[in-house]
This record gives structure tokens, sequence and C-alpha cells, in this order.
């Protein structure tokens, strides 16, 4: 058993019985371990430290039980304990390591892969069995030149590993989503032979085989071996680079690549000790930001209602699935007259691929006249005002809509320095996300709520900084989301000169990796970067069940076509409808309508049990760990009845739903895993109706769906059965 707090791999069970409390009396919670006195005490002692205003005390009755009593730092006592509080208590942060919060495009990244996926459970919890995120994964994959040393190859990944902290990160989302740093990781290689798999089944199998998002690291490696024999036609080893998108994003694995390779060049060991700056340190940029600038500048600019955001006419189901890769290459030279003529008329190439997209959006709209469009652009988020942070891995980079009006009878070069000077603008404010923007954004008077406001059941509350989550604003038009699509450029990132020389010198050539289909962060994503030979590649990601294939190639060539066809209108009045007028004979692609998800029952009966015993209510949430549910109604053995309610529900359902379920003379104990456990919580606060009612609370912190489900039973047994 560790000294050092919880244990490895273990869940905390902590079981709150909701009494009315004394003026500044302490509010009472049992820890059901596996927790011995002294890891105990290294639990209480973190909260005291880390939240100074509360009293805390603790007393051990035994191995895996243990009181905690905190005390309110206000007279009048507390209502509820605070999200960060109970996520230190649920979640405690592991030895030696740090905790960071989760903020802007990244707080993004976590929820969506923490949403269930369409096909859900008997409990609704969705997702796969064994807690992992298989559809959230990015890929790159490269042929290995030269010979290979599979030990050191090992060894130099470690010591990247030892010195980057965000490749010994995970997340944890029990009450506030917040990025966990471990103090050590161990290096995720495995190795395949060709006679046991293909390369096409290998990229499946890795993408089924997700990750953990509650374990550090989120990035493996995987190395195809060489055909046996090794003759001039036998393929060479290939490297499968495999990681999160909300962890990393590609600048930031290039950024690592450059410090494997400077490892393998050395022997296998990276000189040095841990990088800084890095994440740590531009989280704390972060939260010193003045947003006042940026608050103005949203409040201005972000788009409106009905601009549109979809490069295809509304269309019926594709009866496609998984994500769709096409790729395109623009020659050298016809990568140069485009750059030429973007410059002659003051801007990048990057505008004018931005100019091209936004005529694509506006013809898939099908109007006359002139019509707003918005769509994301990616910005790399390293270029502030924090030295070094070109230079940190980490996910720094996050889209923001830009919007600009589609006149088509307007001349091109206006809207070329439309969308030139809408990038400028937005590079004022990279660290913003749209999660900000929703916050920042004007929002109209609101209704009068039909009943008693509550406050959601899940989910941290918006709050005031870089960072602050909230909903949609009514009123506030689309932002790059599920809903939009993403424009990308990639700038080049190659290894330096001398370091390539290193590994000449070795008889290693380092290829440039190649992007498999992954994750797009939405239904489409059109990626631009310039290959070896100076020519603009243009890869298009897509979700094949919103755009069909033989639709995607569609607006794939499309796309190119106008982009090969700019540098041919040079008079200055030549305008954007001339320029769509190229398409006019071919078909508009068409994508599958959105469609919303159905609706959760406000309550579900998951087990009838004995119509006299009291009720276990599981409260779900998005984040529950998957399966843990249903791990814990089949191995429940007692009278209960059993069943589930939904912690997003509207305002006032669960309460009543919930005093329904109850009946006369039967408690109800509230239960949840991770953040279902809060929301459990908050559920038993807002259940003022019924004095007495719920009998307890069970909360857990976050594991796979065993363990999870495990110390879900460890604290309803706890309440059930009387103690010895």
């Amino acid at each position: 058993m560790s000294s050092q707090g919880v244990p490895r791999g273990a869940v905390l069970a902590v079981v709150h019985e909701p009494v009315a409390l004394s003026p500044g009396g302490p509010l009472v919670l049992e820890l059901r371990g596996p927790l011995g006195p002294a890891d105990a005490e290294t639990v209480a002692a973190r909260l005291a430290q880390r939240h100074r205003a509360f009293g805390v005390a603790l007393d051990s009755h035994r191995p895996g039980h243990h009181t905690l009593r905190l005390t309110p730092p206000a007279v009048g006592g507390l209502a509820a304990l605070p999200a960060d509080l109970l996520a230190d208590l649920l979640a405690p942060p592991p030895p030696g390591g740090e905790i960071l919060p989760v903020t802007g495009h990244q707080q993004t990244l976590l929820r969506a892969a923490l949403t269930p996926a369409p096909t859900s459970t008997s409990t609704g919890t969705g997702g796969s069995s064994d807690g992992t995120d298989g559809g959230g994964v990015e890929q790159l994959y490269w042929d290995w030149s030269g010979p290979f040393d599979v030990a050191r190859f090992a060894a130099a990944w470690q010591s990247v590993v030892d010195r980057e902290c965000v490749l010994r990160a995970c997340f944890d989302w029990v009450a506030a989503p917040r990025l966990v740093l471990h103090a050590r990781a161990e290096a995720d290689i495995a190795v395949c032979s060709p006679a046991a798999v293909t390369w096409p089944q290998l990229l499946r199998r890795d993408r089924a085989r997700g990750f953990a998002l509650h374990r550090p690291g989120l990035l493996r490696l995987t190395l195809l071996a060489a055909e046996p024999g090794g003759g001039g036609g036998a393929a060479p080893p290939r490297v499968l680079l495999t990681y999160h998108p909300a962890l990393l994003d590609e600048r930031g694995v290039h950024l690592l690549l450059r410090e494997f390779y400077r490892a393998y060049a050395a022997g296998g060991v990276l000189p040095g000790g841990e990088r800084r700056p890095d994440l740590r340190d531009h989280a704390r940029w972060l939260a010193g930001q003045d947003t006042t600038a940026a608050r103005q500048f949203w409040a201005r600019a972000v788009p409106p209602p009905r601009a549109a955001t979809r490069p295809g006419r509304p269309g019926g189901a594709t009866g496609q699935s998984g994500p769709g890769l096409l790729d395109t290459r623009l020659r050298a030279p016809e990568t140069f007259r485009l750059r030429s003529w973007a410059a002659l008329r003051g801007a990048a190439e990057s505008s004018a691929l931005h100019l091209v997209w936004a005529l694509l959006l506006y013809r898939a709209a099908g109007v006359s006249g002139p019509l707003p469009v918005s769509f994301g652009v990616q910005l790399s988020g390293r270029d502030i005002a924090l030295p070094g942070a070109a230079g940190i891995p980490g996910l720094l980079d996050s889209p923001l809509p830009m919007t600009v009006t589609v006149d088509p009878a307007a001349p091109l070069a206006s809207l070329l320095h439309q969308v030139r000077d809408a990038l400028l603008d937005l590079a004022a404010y990279p660290w913003a996300s749209t999660e900000t923007i929703r916050a920042w954004a004007p929002r109209p008077p609101a209704a009068p709520a039909p009943g008693p406001a509550a406050a959601p059941a899940a989910g941290p509350a918006a709050g005031p900084g870089p960072g602050a989550v909230a909903g949609p604003a009514a009123g506030v038009g689309p932002l790059c989301g599920a809903g939009s699509t993403l424009v990308r450029f990639d700038g080049p990132l190659v290894l330096p000169k001398v370091l390539r020389s290193e590994l000449a010198a070795q008889g290693v050539h380092a290829d440039t990796p190649r992007s498999a289909a992954g994750a797009a962060g939405g239904p489409l994503t059109l990626a631009a970067r310039h290959d070896t030979a100076g020519g603009l590649v243009l890869g298009l990601f897509y979700d094949r069940a919103q755009l069909a294939d033989e639709d995607a190639a569609a607006l794939h060539s499309q796309c190119v076509r106008l982009l090969r066809a700019l540098p041919e209108f040079r008079q200055a009045q030549a305008s954007a409808g001339q320029l769509l007028d190229l398409l006019a004979r071919a078909a508009t692609p068409r994508m599958a309508r959105p469609v919303p998800p159905a609706p959760h029952p406000a309550l579900t009966v998951l087990r009838p049990g004995h119509p006299h015993a009291d009720v276990i209510c599981l409260v779900t949430a998005p984040g529950v760990p998957a399966g843990s549910y249903d791990l814990f109604v089949r191995g429940h053995r007692g009278p209960e009845e059993i069943v589930a309610v939904h912690g997003d529900g509207a305002p006032g359902v669960l309460p009543a739903a919930l005093h329904q379920a109850s009946g006369p003379g039967r408690r109800l104990v509230l239960c949840g895993c991770g953040p279902g456990g809060r929301a459990a919580y908050e559920l038993a606060q807002r259940t003022p109706h019924a004095p007495g009612m719920v009998s307890a609370v069970v909360m857990t912190g976050i594991g796979d769906a065993a363990a999870s489900a495990s110390a879900l039973a460890r604290g309803v047994r706890s309440v059930l059965t009387p103690p010895p």
C-alpha cells in the first residue's frame, strides 16, 4: 500500500448523508478505501493545503473506512461543496504530480471525447465498454529509412517522455475538467510483424483501441517491422504514431518528433532536464491575460445567426460511416502562381484558400446577393508574448470563427482583403476559443422561466477568464465546431540542418510524416501544407456519415479547380461571381441534415427490485466511465430497485421524477461515477421538497469500468448494510 495518496489505479468512493447543517457545522463525508491511515492522512493534508479556508479533520476507523469533516469558511454553514474541492477529494493528484485547469479549445475537445456515442447501453451511458475513447485519435505514419535499432528507438522515446510533461499527462473530469501531470510515465511502444497484420488492419485496430483518457500518456507508437528477407523490394519498417487531439496539436507532435530524433542521434538519451517553458508556464500566462479588448472585439465580431456554414446543400443520410481523407497536390509552378497572385494584392496564399472556401460556402447556400459566411480557421497559439512558446508541445492551437460577407458582384480583391483583415484581427487573440466567445457574445433578454431555476447537474460553471465555459447564447450565430467547417494551413516544421546531418552520418533519413484519416474535429476539415518540392497539398478530412465519398470528392475537386483558376483573374474588377461561374455546370455537393439527439427519459427503471425496498438511483452524465453502471447493475444482489436518471435533464424534472420513484417509506440512494457523482450530489441539494427522502449520496472518482463499478458497489454497501 502506498503512503503517498490513493494507490495507482484505485478508485475512491465517498459517501455523504444530506442533513440540515447547524450554523458553521461541518460537512461529514465517509471515505471508502482502498486507503490506509497514512493514505487518508495524505488526502486530508492535500485538501487542507489547497483549500485553506476550510477546516479539515480526519478520523480513521480502519483501513478502507475514514471520516472526513470539512468545516466551511463562513459562519452560517455551506450549502454545497465547491467543485474544485470535490474534484480534489474524489481524484487526488498522483505522487509528485501537478494539476492544471483545462481551458478553451482543449475543454471543447475533451467534452466531445466524453460525449456518449449514438448507440447507447441500457443505462444511457453510451460509449465503449472498456472506458476508452475509440474515435478521437489522430494518426501519423512514416517509413524508416536506414539502420533501425528497436532498443535505441524505445530508449529515445522514453527519454522524450521523461523530458516533456505533456507525455506524462492525462485528464480528470470528475467535477471540473483538469489536466493531471504525472511525475513518471512509460513510453507506449509495440512491435508488430507484417506476417501477423497488414497495414490497413493495423490502422483500424489502432484506431479502435482508442485511449483511456484518465491514464498517462495519450501518445503511443506502433512499429510494423520490415518484411522478412530484407531484399531490395521489401517494405521498410513503418512507424505509426497515434495521439489524442485533446492533448496535442499536430505542430506539438512535430516538436516531439524533433526531440526524438535528437535523442536517437545521441544514442537514445536526450541531454538536459525537463523543458521549460511548458504547459505549466503557458497555463500561468493564460490565467494572467486581460480579456477586456477580446470581449469588446467578439461583441461585434461574433458570427450572425444567418451566416452560411455548410459547403453542401441539405441531403439525406449517406449510408456511410467512419473518417475519410482525400489528398490533392498543386504542383510547384501552380503554387508559385497562386502565391504571386495573392502577394500582388497584399495577401498570403492562405488568404487565397480562405477566399475560395468562403465562395464554396456561399454557393452551397443557394442565395443571390450578399450573404455572410463563417468557418473556422486554425491559429497556432504559439505567436504569443510568452518567451519560448513556439517550442512548447501541447494543445496551444485553437479554431476561431472567421466571418466575411460574400457579394458575387464585388471584386475578388475586395473579398481577398476581407479574409486577410479578418485573420489579422483573430491573430490578436489566439488564446481565445469558441467557449469564451459564447460567454462574451451579446445575449438578448432571457424569457421568464416557467419554474424555479436550477444549476446544471454536471459540468463547470462559466467563468470570466480565458477558459470560461458557457452554453450557446440565444441569438448567437454558428461558431466553429460540430456544425461548421475548419480550414487549417500548416506551416512546415523542418528538422534543423545540423540534426539532419547527424542522422545522415548514421545512415538515417528522417522522412516527413503523413496523416491517416483522423479526428477532424467536426464534419469537415480542409488542411493545406507545402511538400518538400514546394507544391501545395490539400487534404480533406471528413465524416462520411455527414458527407458521402462522392460528395466529398466533388467538393475537393471544386476547391482545387477554383484555386488553380484564381491567378487567371488579373483584372482589378474581376468579380467573385465570375470565379464561381466556373462551377456553373457542376453539381453542388450535399451533406446529411443534422439529426438532433433523441431526448433522454427523465427516469429509467433498470431493475424492479422488491416493491418495499429502497431505491438506488444512478445519475448519468457525459463522462461517466462507459460500462460502469452496467457492471454495477449486473453485480448488485440486494432487493433494492435500481433506476437511472439523466443529469442533463430539464430543471425541476429530476426532483419530481425522484419523488415519484421513491414512494412512501422508500429511501433514495443517489449514486454516480465521476461526473455522475457530482451530478448526484447537486441533485440531492436541489431536492428540498422532500426532507429525508435522499438518505445518502455515493460518489466515486474516475477509473475503468470495472474499477468504477467496484468503487460504487463498495460505497453503496456501506449505506445499505449496517456496520459491524
